[in-house]
């Protein structure tokens, strides 16, 4: 398991642990195979032959909010702060209503696999490619946060540097991604969301039994210092309220279950519409109490290391440095056997999102460019070899922008959601219009996306522009900016189509 010029495996991690990873890898490896020699096709690729229990795409789904994002990033936000990423948890029953009332009985309708054959159909291919893009620019910035966050946990474990953890982790993920495909990918996620959960509930009751005046201690520190906080309620939108949380996860889980590719392909991957809806709400439902769970971790984290300073080294102990914490808590407190079953948990988890993610960018790929503009009669043959292209291309991509993460401020919650509401922010709004408005047509739709684009150029780039330009600034928070465009779209697309039905008949 080792990387030119980066060291040795470090004996903070036992002999016990070394045989759990090198056995939880063997095992997986293993597992992934079987579903390997059953992709002999392009759909069998993308949609696992339409075979997949509802049950397992739930599982799925759970796995894809719980990778290592939620995982590392969650129990570090509460650590830093409190517990304000729980009201994005609680969008998600009103995402899941959505999703089932209206977008999978649309996507089952018009059959596609491609979630953006339907802006095709609705406005123009411009609409597909819109789509396509944003969904596109999202996956890379996913794949470069789960390859940040991966090098934070395996860092201490290591002793790698975070650019060998990303580069490593990177070129292994493309090779076993480009073998395998969405049956592999749902199945392995089934194993990873259970021992994640139980590794975090292991950890949680280490943390609660380790209190030096018992697990009570917990619960008096976190009050007293307002860890359990939602944030504040104050109806400004400047600063990161709870408002500004509730708007921005609204948004966001829409588009997480209504438009994004790697939410889209899951439903397709059902036997029948039935199934896929139960998928939805079971995943919306068990997402709350785990993301409950991974926030309680990061409280306990900081009642833990409060109560036992000497423990946490000073680095670390920095209010920005949350994000270290629990893999520190990982590297030093888990038992023999536990450390190293969590850790290989987390990196095929961290490998599995990627896949997915990587998947999906190269079916949108294959569907909404390479078939529909490039080679239209294009044999299943050559579009598989094709979507395998793509996903190394894309892998290569995705690891580029792990690279460049490292070193950059901010919480990483923080930073991805920032990001993915600018990359992704526009294209709910879009679809929205289409299902809404039905009077707006393809030109009405466009002006709406320049719009949106335009005011969400202006609330991430028109901020702290200095003395004569104050007037211009964006004073919003940052994490409203997915909010602005996709608001500022629908007003332009839903004005203009309302425009059109009041405008008197025989009126130019």
């Amino acid at each position: 398991m080792g990387f030119a010029g980066v060291g040795r495996m470090p004996t903070r991690i036992s002999v016990v642990d070394q045989i759990v990873v090198a056995a939880y890898f063997v095992g997986i490896t293993l597992f992934g195979a079987y579903y390997i020699r059953r992709t002999r096709t392009s759909e069998e690729f993308m949609v696992a032959g339409r075979r997949i229990p509802g049950w397992a795409i739930a599982l799925s789904i759970i796995g894809s909010f719980v990778s290592n994002i939620t995982f590392i990033a969650y129990p570090g936000k509460a650590y830093e702060a409190n517990w304000e990423p729980f009201v994005f948890s609680l969008t998600l029953p009103l995402a899941g209503f959505v999703a089932v009332r209206w977008f999978i009985p649309l996507y089952r309708r018009v059959g596609g696999i491609s979630a953006y054959e339907y802006l095709e159909r609705r406005f123009g291919p411009w609409a597909r490619i819109y789509g396509s893009l944003c969904f596109i620019a999202v996956s890379l910035l996913r794949v470069g946060m789960i390859l940040f966050l991966l090098s934070l946990l395996l860092e201490p474990l290591l002793g790698w540097s975070p650019q060998a953890i990303v580069l490593a982790t990177g070129v292994a993920v493309i090779v076993y991604t480009v073998l395998g495909g969405m049956e592999a990918v749902i199945w392995t996620d089934v194993v990873q969301v259970v021992i994640l959960v139980g590794g975090a509930i292991v950890s949680l009751a280490i943390l609660l039994l380790g209190m030096p005046e018992g697990p009570a201690q917990i619960f008096e520190i976190a009050a007293r210092d307002g860890k359990f906080a939602l944030g504040t309620w104050d109806l400004d939108l400047a600063t990161r309220t709870a408002w500004v949380i509730l708007m921005f996860g609204i948004i966001e889980n829409l588009r997480n279950f209504g438009v994004d590719q790697n939410y889209v392909q899951r439903y397709h991957t059902a036997r029948d519409e039935r199934s896929a809806a139960r998928s939805v709400w079971t995943a919306a439902l068990v997402y709350i109490p785990v993301s409950a769970l991974f926030l309680l971790l990061g409280t306990a984290l900081y009642a833990y290391y409060g109560a036992r300073p000497g423990l946490l080294p000073a680095e670390i102990a920095s209010a920005q440095a949350g994000d270290r914490v629990f893999p520190h808590f990982i590297a030093t407190a888990l038992p023999p056997g536990v450390c190293g079953l969590l850790v290989a948990a987390v990196f095929a988890a961290a490998m599995s999102s990627v896949d997915s993610s990587l998947t999906c960018a190269s079916t949108v790929t294959v569907l909404d460019f390479y078939k529909r503009h490039i080679r239209r009669g294009a044999a299943d043959r050559e579009c598989l070899g094709v979507v395998r292209a793509c996903t190394i291309i894309w892998g290569i991509l995705g690891t580029a922008v792990g690279l460049g993460t490292i070193g950059l401020g901010k919480s990483a919650l923080d930073r991805w959601w920032i990001w993915s509401g600018v990359a992704g922010g526009g294209v709910i709004g879009l679809f929205i219009l289409g299902l809404c408005a039905r009077r707006a047509r393809s030109w009405m739709a466009v002006t709406a996306v320049v719009a949106g684009s335009a005011a969400i150029a202006w609330a991430t780039f028109a901020r702290d522009l200095g003395d004569g330009w104050t007037w211009l600034e964006c004073r919003w928070d940052a994490q409203l900016i997915s909010v602005i465009g996709t608001v500022v779209l629908l007003i332009a697309g839903g004005g203009l189509a309302l425009g059109s039905a009041l405008r008197p008949r025989g009126h130019p």
